[in-house]
């Protein structure tokens, strides 16, 4: 009964952690801020990960039921 529960436990874990998927976002695809200036025009700030979160409109809606 005891083996049972061990088992039972470590197939549950190993099934548990094994789903485990982590994913990256790779914004404009891996290139480098000065790259996509040069295929897209403008300067490379506005293309760089760390200056495009100041770009991003924050806004965030409360709803009460």
């Amino acid at each position: 009964m005891k083996t049972i529960k061990y088992l039972t436990a470590f197939a549950l874990a190993t099934i548990l952690l094994g789903s485990c998927d982590a994913r990256y976002n790779n914004g404009n695809n891996g290139m480098p801020p000065g790259q996509a200036k040069k295929i897209y025009g403008g300067s490379a700030k506005d293309y760089a990960p760390g200056q495009r979160k100041k770009q991003r409109n924050n806004t965030t809606i409360i709803v009460n039921p």
